[in-house]
């Protein structure tokens, strides 16, 4: 099994958008179907931008995480943005906070 398929299937959530056949854009979240949900990935190809579909990508991300998450308590929903995409998650009513985001890629043999 490829390295991608492997994590589309560990995927909490997904949506991918079409025109025809070939795709445009698409989203994937993680967590823990309770209190907290990452927002991994939101890819749409440049000449379909500004045209809605990030904003709708996004809007049925919060759906699936009102839907899902835990009745009664508020939840967390993260996700890392490239400086030039800021302003646009913001719009989406997300806020930056002080954390800076650390990594470490892990080699796994």
């Amino acid at each position: 099994m490829k390295q991608t398929e492997l994590a589309m299937r560990n995927t909490l959530f997904r949506i991918s958008v079409f025109d025809g056949q070939k795709i445009i854009a698409m989203t994937r979240m993680i967590g823990d179907m309770g209190l907290n949900y990452y927002i991994k990935d939101v890819v749409v190809k440049p000449e379909y931008q500004h045209k809605g579909i990030g904003k709708m990508l996004i809007d049925e991300l919060m759906k699936f995480v009102r839907n899902n998450g835990i009745k009664g308590t508020g939840v967390f929903v993260e996700l890392c943005a490239m400086p030039d995409k800021i302003p646009f998650y913001e719009k989406q009513g997300f806020s930056a906070n002080e954390a800076q985001r650390l990594k470490l890629m892990c080699e796994i043999e």
